[in-house]
């Protein structure tokens, strides 16, 4: 059964947003999982697993990002984003 999870918004705290070593971070952990996994920031949303694409958002302190993946593991993909961004 494929799982979708519904769109987790959080604010990114660390100082530097999801500048190149937090977008490298971010696609690494995001990589590993099946599914599709996608992070949205000023109307935009791009591939999770990508640092190009994460990095292209230009997200930075106190946005607004907007977490979601499609998959069998959909919600483990979720709660690993969310650690990362929490750890920021």
């Amino acid at each position: 059964m494929i799982e979708h999870t519904l769109p987790v918004t959080l604010k990114l705290t660390g100082k530097a947003g999801l500048e190149p070593r937090m977008a490298a971070q971010f696609a690494m952990v995001a990589s590993p999982f099946e599914g599709e996994v996608t992070v949205a920031c000023h109307g935009r949303t791009v591939n999770a697993k990508s640092v190009a694409e994460v990095m292209s958002l230009g997200a930075v302190h106190d946005d607004l990002v907007e977490l979601h993946a499609e998959g069998e593991d959909a919600q483990q993909a979720v709660n690993a984003l969310i650690a990362v961004i929490q750890k920021g």
